[in-house]
């Protein structure tokens, strides 16, 4: 159901430090690092495997800070998603689309909520 969540911090190398630090003790450690992401996930996984992610924010975080990726099943089913969120009263932060920065054939829409918090459908090729 969750694909992944983020959170936005201010100081990207001093939060991956406490992160790795107390994930460790829990099995989990950090999968990559970009200039602005931390991923983590399940010891042994690779980058695809990441549930939790670190980003970088300038200033206070833009929308709270918090981030949250439903998976679905089909690019049509984001599509969906996307749709019947703005008919219900969201806000669109970012129409559905392949985002290749993200990863090869990473399909994703995003919308704030009624409370501004930001939501993603994700879907991974198989």
């Amino acid at each position: 159901m969750i694909s992944h969540l983020s959170l936005g911090v201010r100081d990207l190398a001093a939060s991956t430090a406490l992160y790795d630090a107390c994930l460790d003790a829990l099995g989990y450690v950090r999968l990559y690092s970009t200039e602005g992401v931390s991923g983590y996930g399940p010891t042994g996984g690779d980058a695809s495997l990441d549930l939790f992610q670190l980003g970088a924010e300038d200033g206070p975080p833009r929308i709270p800070g918090f981030h949250l990726a439903f998976e679905a099943p089909s690019r049509a089913a984001v599509d969906v998603f996307h749709q019947t969120a703005i008919a219900a009263g969201g806000t669109d932060s970012g129409p559905p689309g392949l985002r290749p920065h993200y990863g090869d054939g990473y399909y994703a829409a995003f919308v704030l909520d009624l409370d501004g918090h930001k939501l993603e459908a994700v879907h991974h090729p198989a």
